[in-house]
């Protein structure tokens, strides 16, 4: 078991899964806070760092691409603070996060996890009901309905349309963008094929117009994520199909034995690392013993 508790949250490896809870408090981002714990299979992921610099460091989980939904729906446009795969580390704790990093690499080399894309979710996505968004309205989902609730900066068109509510499987399309310098943000539902070119933001009753005056705006992506893992058609959902996610959760269940004939095999493979060069004496004794513990 490998943990690592700092302010901006706690990290703990038990050998087959990384459980994230993030910190509590004023500089804790929204989306983190109300993502909650994740639990990360050791099949989601691609790799991990360490990033160290003079006040500490920085722990980063890479995770393969398509099996988050929440990073799948924000598309590389989330900041450092609001990745829940981030971890600011203290000065006096780089050693914890150096040795956090050398069990994660020794079990991902030990069960020999590929780093390429998935064919479908390994995480679940946030839990349901969920609510977020900013800017003119509020966007919540339970599962099967979604429904958009104006505030008074809201157009006013939207406003006298009253709250949005429309089923899940009557959408096609999710996208969430945040805003970025003098340009809006939105979160933006499609519904068949939707008009095209889409309308603006402001005046569209299936999209929250995102102007990026609170932190909290970013929430939307968990909406936006939720939603993703639930579409109807898979080619929409890119990696995301809740049927793909079902059966991942089925995939990711440990299994109730390790087969004695694979890890043996896997002795035998760490041992032509070492001998190859690969492996440095230390890294081959750690992974030896960890495969050792599992016969």
């Amino acid at each position: 078991m490998a943990e690592i508790i700092q302010r901006d949250g706690t990290w703990t490896f038990d050998g087959e899964t990384v459980r994230i809870v993030p910190g509590r408090g004023k500089g804790i981002h929204p989306l983190r806070q109300e993502l909650g714990e994740c639990v990360v299979p050791l099949r989601a992921l691609s790799g991990i760092a360490f990033e160290p610099d003079r006040k500490g460091g920085r722990l980063r989980l890479r995770l393969r691409e398509g099996a988050c939904p929440v990073l799948r729906a924000a598309d590389g446009r989330l900041k450092d603070a609001a990745d829940p795969y981030q971890l600011t580390v203290e000065k006096d704790r780089s050693g914890a996060a150096e040795y956090f990093v050398g069990e994660v690499r020794s079990a991902l080399l030990i069960e020999q996890v590929p780093s390429g894309p998935v064919d479908g979710f390994l995480l679940p996505g946030p839990a349901v009901p969920v609510a977020g968004g900013g800017g003119d309205g509020t966007a919540s989902f339970d599962g099967k309905t979604i429904r958009l609730a104006w505030n008074w900066k809201a157009n006013e068109a939207k406003v006298s349309g009253g709250p949005v509510v429309f089923p899940v499987s009557e959408v096609t399309g999710v996208h969430w963008l945040p805003a970025m310098g003098f340009e809006n943000g939105h979160l933006r539902f499609v519904r068949g094929k939707g008009p095209t070119p889409a309308p603006a933001a402001e005046f569209d009753p299936y999209s929250l117009d995102l102007w990026g005056l609170s932190k909290k705006e970013y929430t939307a992506v968990l909406v936006a994520a939720a939603v993703l893992v639930r579409l109807p058609d898979p080619t929409e959902a890119g990696t995301g199909a809740a049927a793909a996610v079902e059966g991942s959760r089925a995939e990711i269940a440990p299994p109730t034995a390790d087969d004695h004939d694979v890890l043996l095999r896997r002795l035998r493979e760490l041992g032509e690392l070492h001998r190859a060069g690969i492996l440095t004496d230390d890294e081959f004794t750690t992974a030896k013993q960890a495969v050792l513990k599992r016969l």
